[in-house]
């Protein structure tokens, strides 16, 4: 018998305060938990037969079938006397989208037991969802105070060079005694963390080079999706990061539902070291190659499908139809119970650009009537940042990134580190950027938090990288066979970090970095069983590889540890010196120079920034009226005349100072 587990569902929920202890809340749909026993209750008005199956393991195919009775408005129920935490189950339904072979598991599973296939084979757990938190809270930053760390979860204690006891888990990400997850966020200073997903996902693709489900696998030799950009459950935390997860094909996770727990304990330690959790989440698309369940469900409700039926894709996967009212409660329901049940601060919206207005704003309104402050961000993108910023959105300024660094696609349209501009650029997009890329300062936003400004995050080459290929030290083809010598950076590449991490810091907007960015890591593909042709080479989307390609090394931060020193500098002046984020850009004061490529900046009279792009000339400052001291530069060149008003600034150099 060919068994599919799948979900179906739509509904809200009732509101209740983030700030109660052990919030119980009460979904519309799912499994409810009394003394007696338990309440199960879809949504399937396709469907003219549902039938509730209990199984006593999670291998099991077969189970106790109870019949749902159904209201006559598309809901089915049942109750079940006796039953209770650890209960296993799933539904049949019998309609045009299903046949009696097919089960699905509940589309509000809060913790889901899955098997490592392609199919992603899911059952429902029942759990206990009570949990201390200690009155824990949602931790309300004001935007402009925000500096935010890229990672993902499992690579920031995976590698041996972590310590950490339970590698690669939400456990052990908040483990003290190690080199990696919250130790370092901690270090560095930083007040929140943006996960890379943690939803339930398909992290099993197709087997290389077979074909299934319609589809030849000749793109991935890991079989993996280590990233986490193919959601299934979208109210479950991924249970391969649980401490019992492991990775082999055809084993179950999540059999005992700890994940629940675990992510909880993690996000209350976060936050009891005021690091708001910001999560990374995918709404708008499935795989496009497993089973995913809402396929069986009812493609025609929950997917956009071309005029011959088909789905629509795009990218990452099957889109789905998020304009659907339907789509929209589902997705709007899931978010306001990340924020309840686990106390998430905020979201960055994966390729929000595919999100109409209309739907973008409607789940602003539903999340900002919890919490008035909940972060809100995606990947808008220059065409959409604009528009998402009139309904107080944040998007990656992808500007701040290629004025500074130089175009994504063509390593021969050089950004200002290489005292250039792409084409149709000039000092003004510098300035601009500076300024919080403003519509007062020729930009997009409508408020300079709304810019979330970045040099690099998790796809694409990195940061350090990009800049080692820009300049011609490395080419794409070079084999990397010595990791460690290749990251330790030339003075001319140091010198092109710390210059755009001084500007990333000291522009208005919201600063972003990326794990292992602070040291300039390379992502250099390791040598696994899998067949790639590439290994030993930069990687520029290093999403399926769940091995020391991405897995952070932390015997890496030695070789440029001034670097990383330099980011903990800058992010404490940021922190104590409120002109560096809340100046509005009115207020800010340019100072040209003849060389194209060189400015001052100051904030309120009272601080003054320099930078200077050019590959070779020096630039002599003479300081405005006043008693000027330096509070932080790029190189350790001395400024022994700048009492005297003056001083000289070399190529690619920068300099903060403060008014006594």
């Amino acid at each position: 018998m060919r068994i599919i587990f799948a979900f179906i569902g739509i509904a809200l929920f009732s509101i209740q305060s983030c700030t109660d202890s052990n919030v119980n809340q009460k979904l519309s749909y799912g499994s409810f938990l009394n003394k007696d026993g338990i309440e199960f209750k879809i949504h399937a008005p396709s469907s003219n037969k549902v039938e509730l199956i209990i199984f006593d393991n999670p291998e099991d195919e077969i189970g106790a079938a109870y019949k749902m009775s159904p209201d006559g408005n598309g809901d089915w129920t049942v109750f079940i006397n006796g039953l209770g935490v650890g209960t296993i189950y799933g539904y049949r339904l019998s309609g045009p989208f299903n046949e009696d072979s097919v089960i699905i598991a509940d589309p509000y599973s809060k913790a889901a037991i899955t098997q490592n296939t392609w199919r992603h084979v899911a059952k429902t757990l029942v759990v206990d969802e009570s949990f201390d938190w200690q009155g824990d809270t949602w931790k309300n930053f004001d935007p402009l105070d925000l500096i935010i760390y890229e990672a993902h979860l499992r690579d920031m204690t995976n590698h041996p060079s972590s310590g950490a006891l339970s590698p690669g888990t939400y456990k052990g990400f908040i483990e003290n005694d190690q080199n990696g997850g919250i130790a370092h966020l901690k270090k560095m200073g930083v007040n929140a963390i943006q996960f890379l997903p943690i939803w339930d996902y398909a992290n099993v693709e197709i087997p290389y080079k077979e074909r299934a489900g319609g589809m030849f696998n000749d793109w991935n030799p890991y079989e993996r999706n280590h990233w986490g950009y193919m959601p299934t459950f979208f109210m479950a935390p991924e249970s391969y990061y649980a401490s019992d997860g492991n990775r082999n094909i055809g084993s179950w996770n999540g059999k005992d539902g700890r994940a629940v727990k675990e992510f909880k304990e993690l996000v209350r330690e976060l936050h009891k070291n005021d690091i708001a959790v910001i999560l990374d989440v995918v709404i708008n698309h499935v795989s496009n190659y497993d089973w995913h369940p809402l396929k069986f469900i009812d493609r025609d409700l929950y997917f956009r499908l071309d005029e011959r039926g088909n789905y629509v894709s795009q990218c990452c996967g099957n889109l789905l139809d998020m304009d659907n009212k339907h789509v929209q409660q589902y997705v709007i329901e899931s978010l306001k119970y990340w924020m309840l049940e686990y106390h998430i601060d905020g979201f960055r919206f994966d390729q929000a650009h595919l999100l109409s207005l209309e739907t973008a704003e409607l789940i602003s309104s539903e999340l900002r009537s919890l919490n008035p402050g909940v972060i809100i961000y995606g990947e808008a993108w220059d065409n959409r940042s604009k528009e998402f910023s009139e309904i107080e959105w944040g998007s990656f300024n992808a500007h701040f990134r290629d004025v500074i660094r130089g175009d994504l696609h063509d390593f021969e349209k050089k950004g200002f580190l290489f005292g250039s501009y792409r084409p149709n650029e000039d000092k003004n997009d510098l300035m601009s950027i500076i300024a919080g890329t403003s519509r007062i300062s020729g930009g997009v936003y409508k408020r300079s938090h709304h810019a979330i400004n970045f040099l690099e995050v998790h796809d694409d080459y990195c940061f350090s990288d990009f800049l080692r290929l820009s300049s011609g030290e490395n080419k794409k083809d070079d084999l990397i066979t010595n990791k460690l010598s290749h990251i330790s950076l030339s003075p001319k590449l140091k010198s092109m970090n710390k210059l755009a991490a001084f500007i990333l810091f000291t522009s208005q907007g919201i600063p972003l970095f990326h794990q292992g960015q602070e040291w300039g890591h390379s992502k250099i593909i390791a040598e696994t069983k899998a067949p790639d042709l590439n290994v030993h080479r930069m990687d520029p989307n290093s999403y399926n590889k769940d091995n020391e390609t991405n897995w952070v090394n932390w015997n890496e931060l030695s070789q440029n540890q001034d670097l990383v020193d330099f980011y903990k500098a800058l992010i404490q002046i940021r922190k104590e010196y409120p002109q560096l984020r809340k100046t509005r850009p009115q207020d800010i004061s340019f100072y040209n120079f003849k060389n194209e490529f060189s400015l001052g900046y100051g904030f309120n009279d009272t601080m003054i920034a320099y930078i200077n792009g050019d590959n070779e000339e020096e630039l002599e400052v003479i300081l405005p009226d006043g008693i000027w001291s330096l509070l932080i530069g790029t190189s350790d060149q001395t400024t022994s005349e700048l009492n005297n008003g003056k001083f000289i600034l070399g190529p690619k150099d920068g300099v903060l100072l403060v008014r006594e």
